[in-house]
This record gives structure tokens, sequence and C-alpha cells, in this order.
């Protein structure tokens, strides 16, 4: 009983600091951010600047999977040709990716000499 009085009464004075309590739940906050929040503001600023500086000419594929050249652009969407005289009209925001220029591989040649 005398052991149970003493723990009661240095708990009684000991109160935490509430900032401390705090503390784990900032710093979720922060790794949130910085893994999470951070880069998945990046890839969007990064895709409405491509969406941006589309055109004509340019290879691309929906987020549908229609794979085609622009062939005609307005303000809302873009004219695909998707095969020979087939035509598409697709919104802008439905754009996933921009293909580059593809060049031909190019072989090195490797000039041998005999000695």
């Amino acid at each position: 009983m005398f052991i149970e009085n003493l723990f009661a009464a240095a708990n009684a004075h000991a109160q935490p600091n509430p900032l401390a309590s705090f503390i784990p739940i900032i710093l979720i906050f922060v790794v949130f951010y910085f893994l999470l929040i951070r880069p998945q503001q990046k890839r969007a600023k990064e895709h409405r600047e491509m969406i941006k500086n589309l055109k004509k000419g340019d290879e691309i594929i929906t987020s549908g999977g229609l794979y085609g050249k622009i062939v005609g652009i307005t303000d809302e969407f873009l004219t695909l040709e998707v095969a020979e005289n087939v035509k598409v009209k697709v919104a802008r925001n439905y754009v996933s990716t921009k293909l580059g220029a593809q060049k031909p591989a190019q072989k090195e040649v490797k000039k041998w000499s005999v000695v």
C-alpha cells in the first residue's frame, strides 16, 4: 500500500507536455508530404505542361489506350488520326503520354585493320 501511494503521488506531479503529444502527428504529416503529396503535385504540373505544349504532328497515347497522331487542335479537343482516313476527337485532358520522336537505331560500325 505504501508503494502504491508513492507511485500515485509521483504520477500526480508529472503532467505530459501537450506539445509533445502532437510531435508524432506532425512527423507523420511531414513524411506524407515529402513521400506522397509533393511528388504527386510535381507529376500533375508536368502533365499540365505537356498537354499545354501539344502541337500538330505529335504522337500521343490517350488514357483509354488510343494511339494516334494529332492532326487538329482546339482549346478543349484534339483530333487524332488513328489509322489512314480514321479520325477521332479526344478531350485534351485524356492525353496520357506524348511519344518522343523515335529515331531509328544506328548500328555502330567498327573498322578492323589488318596488321
